[in-house]
């Protein structure tokens, strides 16, 4: 044989069909990957060498495709350059290998709900939900299966849990919802002049004329004296009323008050540090000018006390009496632009947020 067939030979017969062995592995090791096979895997080296710190284990199931390969990062190209996505219909998925789907709230009936809040002959939890103005059933499904739903300090995600409606303490993301439609609770704007009670025996005007045409039984929260005016809550939730009058749960009111003259700049220092009553001191949670002309001055005050006439006598302290007092809020529950006389039923949310506030 010639030198010029000999390398012919050598090379694999340049134009020919390869032998066995060299041409083969470098076909394998390029041509293979193209078609979804591995590309440069450690066994399609020339002779069936693993290559250096490989395994013929790894060259038989490593590779582009392969499960084992994809969790161990064996192989170029994780990504199947060569293979098409898997849901398009070009290419079912392997054994063991499970398509991504994206999870959904399980609407269906648990077979056994949470029994440590489960009312056999009660009511379903998102028919109760959204009975109290959540929303749609399904809407209130949702809440449910997120974990958004506590019933009795229970987080409850199951779809059949039924609840007594006028037992269980329901919460809403941290809210809790007034689940019997008999309670309610009011907004009052107290005019000025008005006693704050359901009846005067002096025969005064009384909060009670004002919400004569009212069918419930209800009675104020906290009071206000004759001649101040503004935000007073009425109820006939005695658990609610209850809570917002302990000392314990003492709930921030803020009262727009107007003085006479011009107020010096100490005076703030003095109600937020505390001023000495006959009755021991008050401490301001917060105080601020609004306004302030030659002959009077308007201040915010913010306090947590409920004492009787208690902003009157620390103003009066520090020597400037008060010409008029409107409260203009309760915890959460704000005036607005509620016209004197008049009052409004508290919403879900604002009544939701107050009851919160006092471990309700």
């Amino acid at each position: 044989m010639s030198s010029k067939d000999g390398r012919r030979s050598g090379d694999g017969g340049r134009g020919r069909t390869p032998r066995d062995g060299a041409g083969d592995a470098r076909r394998g090791g390029n041509g293979d990957a193209r078609r979804g096979g591995p590309r440069g895997g450690d066994g399609a080296r020339a002779g069936g060498a693993p290559r250096r710190g490989g395994s013929s284990a790894q060259g038989s199931s490593a590779g582009r495709g392969a499960g084992d390969g994809r969790e161990q990062g064996a192989g170029r190209g994780q990504a199947g350059r060569g293979r098409p996505a898997a849901g398009r219909g070009t290419s079912a998925p392997r054994a063991g290998q499970a398509a991504a789907r994206p999870r959904r709230p399980v609407r269906g009936k648990p077979s056994e709900p949470q029994r440590d809040v489960h009312v056999e002959d009660g009511v379903r939890l998102q028919k109760v939900l959204a009975s109290a103005g959540l929303g749609s059933r399904r809407a209130c499904e949702d809440l449910i299966a997120q974990g958004r739903v506590e019933v009795d300090g229970v987080r409850v995600t199951e779809l059949g849990v039924r609840v007594d409606p006028a037992r269980a303490v329901v919460h809403v993301d941290g809210m809790r919802l007034q689940l019997d439609s008999s309670r309610v609770t009011l907004a009052l704007n107290k005019p000025r002049g008005v006693v704050s009670t359901m009846h005067d025996p002096d025969g005064r005007p009384s909060i009670a004329e004002l919400v004569a045409d009212r069918p419930e039984r209800l009675f104020h929260v906290g009071r206000l004296d004759a001649d101040s005016e503004g935000l007073l809550l009425l109820t006939n939730d005695g658990e609610l009323a209850n809570h917002l009058a302990h000392p314990s749960h003492e709930v921030a009111k803020t009262y727009l008050v107007t003085v006479r003259g011009k107020v010096a700049g100490n005076v703030a220092n003095k109600f937020l540090h505390g001023i000495e009553l006959e009755d021991g001191v008050v401490q301001a949670d917060a105080y601020r000018v609004v306004d302030q002309v030659a002959d009077q001055t308007m201040i915010e005050v913010v306090l947590h006390s409920g004492r009787n006439r208690v902003v009157r006598r620390m103003f009066e302290e520090v020597g400037y009496p008060v010409t008029r007092l409107v409260r203009t809020r309760i915890g959460p529950i704000a005036l607005g632009n509620l016209r004197p006389g008049t009052t409004r039923v508290l919403g879900r949310t604002e009544l939701g947020t107050l009851m919160a506030g006092v471990g309700l």
